[in-house]
């Protein structure tokens, strides 16, 4: 990269290129060189996929797709109409390029106007993905319901967001109705995978109307309609996140924010027609969207769970995937599941297993090819746990702790990258780069935005602290929001003056220009003796604990001590309480005995200890 700035003599004067990040000033004649790009487009951030530059709205992306990639494989499902589990069964991209218009047709056939907004309330399965590339398609505002949000945030959603039609499954379906007299902005509601003689024949409410995904297909189909196109600035969704405080805000994202995100991903890390992803992550949530347009962008296939995540593993075998996203609880399960069966395992194989892993990390950190022979004795066992073909893994949404991701890349090989992002920056601001072996950061901006720190005085943070500078993190770009809707106050509280999004996360920069996130603006609170406590970062350590599902650390400053709400892995206690024959009757009874409390305890005490908290 410093190659190419060379002729440019703008370029040269105002990028100081440091491996991984470009440091530029925030002003150009008197600001202080503390803004960082990627070393990829450190002159120009990205707001348009490189080789094809005319797409500018999800829309533009999906033509282009079914355009490009019309046969092949796009949507997959194992779960069959008549609800049995098998194979995966495939829609080509110029299939859903057809449903998409049909159920596009289908909602202007209702008279659903353009610019409406359009509630989806179920889990993924490829009948989402098609609705959000209808919406698209005919400029509509989609809007995802999380399935996990309680009837009561649903309900505040689509009358915030006036929501005029929403599709749902037949379970959701209950839910709406016990309060749809409540939400007099919707219109109609569609039901996925409802059958046509069990919908409602009378209206639950006057003016709204009940019909199934399929009769929805078929008006459409009959009656199709020309495409709608938006614009790039046009809204592409709202995305309501599950507010810590109060009730849900929605952080309004644009078709341009979309492009510019994955246009900016997509200089670094490359997918291709051949690669399969599977899809379990919510789609109501911007990690697993933001995906998608991705490899839509590139022409891959996308294989989506049965719906139930004890059986993900089924679900992995049988898909294959090349290309496997996710959070570090996953992350941190399959470490303590691999870690506990090579305990258990004991003798040789235990012996063989950390020789193999050693020998792999050695050769990692030397800039060598690991021999591979380690992988065919031992590491290819572990890899068929997530079917065996996976290249690229990576992990988001809250942070992966440098020895779980160091495991990862030995077991599994291939690129396992780190981001960091939010929905407000329509997902990505910065990701680890592909070839880059350190670990315990979140690598380098996503060319598509800007990154600095800024100082925080009151928690001691500042530009000037050594040996590395620290600071909130802020970020500027194509790729911020709009802002949150019909809430001009909580939008100016996170957009400056000068448009820099304020994520209330505190970074520093490592050498090369990584950044790593050390805290959190707000969550912090002090003890009764003055001590300082980050709950997130103990949160982090007892989570790899093989007995731990989820960790919930408080503490005020009238106690001097902290308390853990935990909540337990029923299969992990219920196979230890086995091997210690412990008779109980059932799983609270079990967490009520001593020496359940005990083990616990103790497996929380030790790996306490390994991380020196």
């Amino acid at each position: 990269t410093s190659d190419s700035l060379a002729p440019n003599p703008t370029a040269g004067e105002y990028a100081h290129v440091l491996g991984y990040s470009a440091v530029l000033p925030e002003k150009l004649q008197t600001g202080k060189w503390n803004v960082y790009r990627s070393a990829h487009s450190p002159i120009t951030l990205i707001d348009r996929f490189s080789d094809y530059p005319d797409i500018g709205t999800l829309h533009d992306n999906f033509v282009n797709a079914v355009e490009t990639f019309r046969d092949c494989r796009y949507l997959g499902t194992r779960v069959h109409s008549d609800g049995t589990i098998g194979d995966y069964k495939w829609m080509t991209y110029g299939e859903a390029g057809t449903s998409r218009a049909a159920i596009g047709s289908g909602l202007i056939c209702h008279g659903i106007p353009k610019g409406a907004r359009v509630g989806l309330y179920f889990i993924n399965r490829p009948e989402w993905t098609i609705v959000d590339n209808a919406c698209s398609a005919y400029s509509y505002v989609s809007v995802p319901l999380y399935d996990t949000l309680g009837p009561d945030a649903v309900q505040f959603i689509v009358n915030h967001a006036s929501v005029e039609a929403i599709f749902c499954v037949p379970e959701t379906l209950r839910t709406l109705l016990s309060f749809i007299t409540q939400m007099p902005c919707v219109r109609l509601i569609v039901v996925v995978g409802g059958v046509d003689e069990n919908m409602p024949s009378s209206p639950a409410a006057a003016g709204m109307e009940i019909i199934t995904y399929s009769m929805l297909h078929r008006q459409g189909h009959m009656s199709p309609q020309p495409f709608r196109p938006p614009k790039p600035e046009d809204v592409a969704t709202i995305c309501y996140t599950s507010g810590t405080t109060g009730t849900p805000k929605g952080a309004v994202l644009s078709h341009a924010n979309f492009i510019a995100n994955v246009a900016g991903q997509d200089l670094g890390v490359k997918f291709y027609p051949s690669d399969v992803y599977i899809s379990y992550l919510p789609l109501a949530h911007i990690y697993e969207r933001t995906n998608q347009i991705w490899l839509v962008h590139r022409g891959a296939a996308v294989g989506f769970y049965q719906g139930d995540n004890l059986k993900l593993m089924d679900d992995l075998n049988t898909l294959k995937p090349t290309v496997f996203a996710s959070v570090p609880r996953l992350y941190n399960k399959i470490y303590a599941a691999i870690t506990n069966a090579v305990k258990e395992s004991g003798g040789l194989k235990e012996r063989l297993f950390h020789a193999a892993y050693n020998a792999k990390r050695q050769a990692i950190i030397n800039g060598r090819n690991p021999s591979p022979v380690w992988d065919k004795l031992v590491f290819n066992k572990i890899k068929a746990r997530l079917g065996g073909r996976v290249r690229v893994m990576s992990s988001g949404a809250s942070p992966l702790s440098p020895d779980v991701m160091e495991f990862l890349r030995i077991c599994f090989g291939g690129d396992i990258l780190e981001g960091y992002g939010m929905t407000e920056t329509s997902c990505v601001i910065t990701l680890m780069d592909v070839g880059d072996i350190s670990i315990g950061h979140v690598g380098s901006p996503n060319p598509a935005c800007e990154v600095k720190l800024v100082d925080v005085p009151e928690m001691n943070y500042t530009s000037e602290d050594q040996p590395y500078p620290r600071g909130e993190i802020c970020a500027r770009g194509p790729i911020i929001f709009q802002g949150y809707y019909k809430d001009e106050v909580q939008t100016r509280e996170v957009i400056d003056e000068d448009s820099w999004l304020h994520t209330g996360d505190i970074g520093l920069w490592l050498p090369g220009g990584r950044l790593k996130i050390i805290d959190r603006k707000k969550n912090i609170f002090k003890l009764a003796q003055g001590e300082y406590i980050a709950p997130e970062k103990i949160e982090n350590v007892y989570a790899k604990c093989k007995f731990i599902a989820q960790c919930f650390v408080y503490g005020d400053s009238f106690n001097s001590c902290l308390v853990a709400v935990v909540a337990v892995e029923p299969e992990v206690l219920k196979s230890w309480a086995a091997l210690e024959g412990i008779q109980y009757e059932d799983l609270r009874q079990l967490c009520s005995d001593p020496r359940a409390r005990a083990a616990v305890l103790a497996d929380m005490d030790s790996i306490g200890k390994e991380a020196q908290s």
